[in-house]
């Protein structure tokens, strides 16, 4: 009987196993693995090759195909909360056995590792069993497939051992213990993803969650379903493949709307790479877009142009071929639209352009808030790599609807803010501009959004200016692109009750750490996210902590740059091939966790001593938290650096720096050396501060001169 369920099992459900199940043979062995559905103890049970006594939750029971199934495989009710379950287990594995069990004791709500048990800690560093991961994963949806159709696979991952914490007293060793069996689990999940193109895996979520469910919204308030999605994405692609080449870069000028989405994925489809273009960076910074791309190509819209005022845009753009998307329905034919409805939405598959997932996806730009901005190349690998370490940490269901703001052609957006939600199944609200701060508040309460992104700067307005009410539906705020004002966190707990999860990413490699539920302390940025190696490069001046050099799946090809337009130059490091330098200088603590001190450039020199800018920032904002502040270095005719803080604050005395900075026990220096007050501190799109713009008003003499400040 046990053969035949297995048989059935396995014909129902298309069961695979794959990977080295050899450590499965060993005598005592741990099996580890996640718990999408309350059949995954019959998989466990009957499709691995060996016969393991299967531990799944007491509730999983209460299904009664389980309940009559569960009779012909060896298995225990697990009680998370029970010393006993621990014992019995760990006699069990003390005897020779193979045992499998769920850590996070339920099934899960998303694709996220959850809370991991403490007892099944214990259990792991206590037996000195042989720990397997094996990652379960269905084709379906992966919340809730059932005993027909879909493909399951039972990945089987290598062994690991998780060691006895040493110096630590019992509590803390499970704490501990905890923390390191919820890595492996983590490790499994992104271990577990097979790259292949952005298209190819934006068709599995349309199969998996159905052409008929909603994705996304934009500011027309107009619901598209998957189905609206994949139409737009084929018919541009028909449309921009007769004006283009494969292979060829793209720009797109567009804002956050549903043909922007249709545009990117036309790219995908059709075997394009498309190159994120920052509207707001002005002529300059276009014109180096255009150059270190070579674009031959730009999308964009009439209607955005006029506007937007962008007519200075177009005109530094000659020679390149402007399309508009304007013009798709007048030149889409009657043999366009036979093609479209009898062939390409019948088969998509079929009719995309196959693509290596190693190769260029994306070519996005650095926010030039520190110089001008180089162009960075994004594989699909990596794109697909980073939303799945994302989504590892935090959980994002069908049930959840994100409101992003923030323009597409930021890598915070462009990757957690609008290809995540298409591949996941999360919801999507595109909203046309950050800027709106009375209009994004009332989206979030009219659409029940329960996720939002934001910077520390645009979230600040939000707040300012949102009823109490606007948020409720929120479970998380998530805020990026810059350092989160500890006054802005305070507002958004204060006025609302939400805890703002601060990450911290770049351009290079998207997000690279994420505060979470699971992983957040106070000044920090959450831990470096799975499958990121780090290392620190120490830094002359600096005690602790040192510049930050990450490799990785999620980090990007290479740059673009001026001096090889067109070439992308592969990144490389003083640790060798594959390091990125992020020019941060961070403090990683024995725990994982992530404390950012600010960048290179942003330090000085000051009577020997390393000055952060970003703390004389911070003692501003102490000191005067209504206003806005930043600050820079002037050099002085003597050759040394002095410091600069532009300041909104019409009041604001050093002398008042000076006793908040003794009040919070900071260095003196710390304190900046000049004053120039300012109506409003220059910004980039992204709503990062604009230091380009600050150190021209530094330098220019005539300005410097006119300028009221203190020495």
């Amino acid at each position: 009987m046990r053969t035949l369920l297995a048989w059935v099992l396995k014909a129902c459900m298309r069961v695979s196993v794959v990977g080295d199940t050899s450590a499965l043979s060993e005598r005592r062995v741990l099996i580890v693995a996640n718990h999408p559905s309350v059949f995954d103890a019959l998989l466990l049970g009957l499709c691995l090759p060996v016969r393991p006594v299967v531990v799944f939750p007491r509730e999983d029971k209460r299904h009664r195909l389980l309940r009559l199934a569960a009779r012909w495989i060896e298995h225990h009710n697990w009680d998370m909360n029970r010393p006993m379950t621990v014992k019995r287990v760990l006699r069990l594995l003390e005897q020779g056995c193979s045992v499998a069990l769920f850590p996070e004791g339920r099934v899960v709500r998303a694709g996220n590792v959850m809370k991991i048990y403490e007892g099944a800690a214990l259990i792991a560093f206590k037996s000195g069993a042989t720990l397997v991961p094996v990652h379960i994963e269905s084709r379906r949806h992966m919340f809730s497939h059932g005993l027909a159709g879909g493909r399951v696979t039972l990945r089987v991952h290598p062994p690991v051992h998780v060691d006895t914490p040493v110096g630590h007293g019992p509590r803390a060793r499970r704490v501990i213990g905890a923390r390191e069996l919820a890595s492996v689990m983590q490790a499994a999940t992104f271990h577990s993803h097979v790259p292949k193109g952005l298209f190819d895996a934006f068709l599995d979520a349309v199969e998996r969650e159905g052409r008929s469910t909603e994705i996304l919204e934009d500011m027309n308030e107009e619901p598209k379903t998957y189905g609206h999605v994949l139409k737009a994405s084929l018919a541009i692609g028909r449309w921009l493949g007769k004006g283009t080449e494969t292979g060829e870069t793209v720009g797109v000028l567009l804002p956050n709307l549903f043909v922007s989405v249709g545009v990117l994925l036309a790219l995908q489809c059709t075997g394009r790479v498309a190159a994120m273009l920052n509207y707001t960076s002005g002529p300059r910074g276009i014109e180096t877009s255009r150059a270190v791309a070579r674009l031959k190509t730009v999308v964009t819209s009439r209607r955005f142009v006029e506007q937007a005022n962008l007519e200075p845009l177009i005109a530094v753009l000659g020679g390149v071929n402007i399309l508009y998307v304007e013009d798709i329905k007048s030149q889409f034919g009657v043999l366009d639209k036979l093609w479209l409805m009898g062939w390409a939405m019948r088969f998509p598959r079929r009719v995309r352009v196959p693509v290596n997932p190693h190769a260029p996806a994306a070519l996005l730009f650095t926010s030039g808030s520190e110089g001008r901005p180089k162009g960075v190349a994004l594989s699909h690998a990596g794109i697909q790599a980073n939303i799945l370490q994302i989504r590892t940490v935090i959980d994002f269901t069908p049930a959840d609807k994100v409101l992003n703001a923030l323009p597409m052609y930021h890598a915070y957006s462009f990757t957690a803010g609008v290809m995540l939600c298409l591949l996941t199944g999360t919801q999507l609200f595109l909203y046309i501009s950050p800027l709106r701060y009375r209009a994004i508040p009332e989206i979030a309460y009219r659409r029940d959004a329960t996720y939002l992104f934001g910077t520390s700067t645009f979230l600040g307005f939000y707040a300012r200016n949102a009823h109490p009410g606007d948020f409720g539906a929120l479970r998380y705020v998530i805020s990026g692109g810059e350092k989160l004002g500890e006054d802005v966190a305070r507002l958004w707990l204060d006025k609302f009750g939400l805890r703002i999860f601060e990450g911290y990413g770049a351009t290079e490699c998207t997000v690279i750490s994420l505060a979470t539920p699971y992983s957040h302390r106070q000044g920090y940025v959450g831990r470096v996210l799975p499958g990121l190696e780090t290392r620190l490069e120490p830094l002359e001046g600096i005690e602790r902590g040192g510049v930050l050099h990450v490799r990785g799946p999620s980090v990007m090809l290479g740059y673009l740059q001026q001096d090889a337009p067109g070439e992308v130059q592969p990144v490389n490091s003083s640790f060798g091939e594959g390091w990125h330098r992020t020019g941060d200088v961070v403090e990683i603590d024995d725990e994982g966790f992530v404390r950012i001190a600010g960048r290179v450039k942003r330090f000085a020199k000051i009577a020997g001593e390393m000055v952060s800018l970003d703390q004389v920032e911070r003692v501003a904002v102490a000191a005067s938290p209504a206003h806005q502040h930043a600050a820079v270095l002037k050099l002085e005719a003597s050759g040394g650096e002095t410091t600069v803080l532009f300041t909104t604050d019409p009041t604001l005395q050093r002398g008042r720096l000076q006793k908040t900075a003794r009040a919070q026990g900071d260095q003196d220096l710390a304190v900046a050396r000049n004053i120039i007050r300012v109506a409003e501190i220059p910004l980039l799109g992204n709503g990062k501060t604009d230091y380009v713009r600050l150190m021209e008003l530094v330098n220019d003499a005539a300005l410097w001169n006119s300028r009221a400040y203190e020495e």
